[in-house]
């Protein structure tokens, strides 16, 4: 039995090309562990370097009539695998441009919906408080707030004194501002 470990890669390569199974097999043998090395250094992931391998020895048995070797068989092989490497590299950075991309969208709609939902919270639990005020407290301060209207065009529109107007809204906000603190004014100014 011929042994193929005493062949030169150039007789291996030329047996190769012609379908010789176990000359692939000591190709195989020959640069795997380099090869692993060479692409471990620059990967740092051993399943994935072992899947690229395992591509590129597939690859190279499924055209082995087609190949056409110009360099030494080692330049071809590490030539294919730093090729693969490249591609793996350019794929990582582009889904990591993407992924970011995506985090920071998700980040800051996550934000801005969270902000919406709670200012919409503490709105609606404001207007049931401002709900349950005395009925003319409640129309002086809704007054005040949604139309803007002066303290004399609220007496005039509910038929009061511009001095029990004053005095329905300095209730209105004493009442609130113990139920809600110093947030009941940020409210009020972000509904003006």
């Amino acid at each position: 039995m011929v042994s193929y470990n005493k062949y030169t890669d150039d007789q291996l390569a030329e047996l190769f090309r012609g379908g010789d199974r176990l000359a692939f097999t000591e190709i195989y043998r020959r640069y795997k562990r380099l090869l692993y090395i060479f692409a471990f250094k620059r990967l740092g992931d051993k399943e994935l370097v072992n899947d690229l391998l395992h591509d590129l020895f597939l690859a190279l048995w499924q055209k082995h009539d087609e190949i056409d070797l110009q360099f030494a068989l080692s330049t071809y092989l590490y030539s294919s695998i730093r090729n693969r490497i490249i591609n793996i590299i350019a794929h990582k950075q582009v889904t990591a441009k993407y992924t970011e991309s995506f985090n920071k969208y998700a980040a800051q709609t996550h934000s801005s919906t969270d902000h919406l939902l709670r200012h919409n919270e503490l709105s609606a639990l404001i207007d049931k408080e401002i709900e349950a005020l005395p009925k003319k407290m409640r129309q002086v301060f809704e007054l005040s707030r949604k139309t803007n209207y002066s303290r004399k065009e609220i007496a005039q529109e509910l038929g009061l004194s511009e001095e029990t107007v004053k005095s329905h809204m300095h209730h209105a906000i004493k009442i609130l501002k113990v139920k809600f603190g110093p947030l009941l004014i940020l409210v009020l100014l972000m509904n003006s």
